[in-house]
């Protein structure tokens, strides 16, 4: 694999800027404009936070935990999380052809195993198990001639993302 030190050093600050510095620039910004702008010209809001620091642990306190509840819902309780899975997978041309190889590589395992199983108990592999044997062989080789993700690409989102949505239920 060819590593790019300028591309992945690109790649790391952005995700180091975006997930930590303007996080906590943003928080800062947020609770110094909120209280200086809007509680001190308040005198209702100013009686609940009478100074800065009194306004950012109540904040926190009662913010940090709404914010972690947010954030479970996406994850695990609404469609948005999987639908930002679901568009990665069917853009990154690497998960689909990790998950293309997966599809074709799953059966092939299966029916070696059998046959190991056939073989180990000193059955006789039928005509049929050869068969299919050689089919699965012959889709590899197939498989093995595309080394190009943008051929498969409606492939995998026709078929493959269709199946994993059908096993899901949805």
């Amino acid at each position: 694999m060819k590593r790019n030190l300028a591309f992945r050093s690109w790649y790391y600050f952005r995700n180091g800027w975006s997930t930590y510095f303007a996080f906590i620039f943003a928080a800062i910004n947020t609770l110094t404009v909120t209280y200086f702008l809007a509680i001190e010209r308040y005198p209702f809001l100013h009686d609940i936070f009478p100074t800065f620091p009194h306004y950012v642990v109540i904040l926190c306190l009662t913010g940090v935990p709404i914010l972690i509840l947010i954030g479970y819902a996406h994850f695990k309780r609404t469609s948005a999380y999987r639908s930002e899975a679901d568009i990665s997978m069917e853009v990154n041309p690497y998960f689909r052809r990790i998950l293309l190889n997966t599809e074709l590589m799953v059966p092939f395992h299966l029916k070696l195993t059998d046959l190991l199983v056939k073989i180990s108990e000193n059955e006789k592999l039928s005509k049929t198990d050869l068969e299919e044997l050689r089919k699965l062989q012959n889709e590899l080789k197939e498989h093995m001639k595309f080394k190009d993700t943008k051929y498969q690409r409606e492939k995998v989102q026709e078929s493959t993302i269709n199946k994993l949505k059908e096993l899901d239920g949805d």
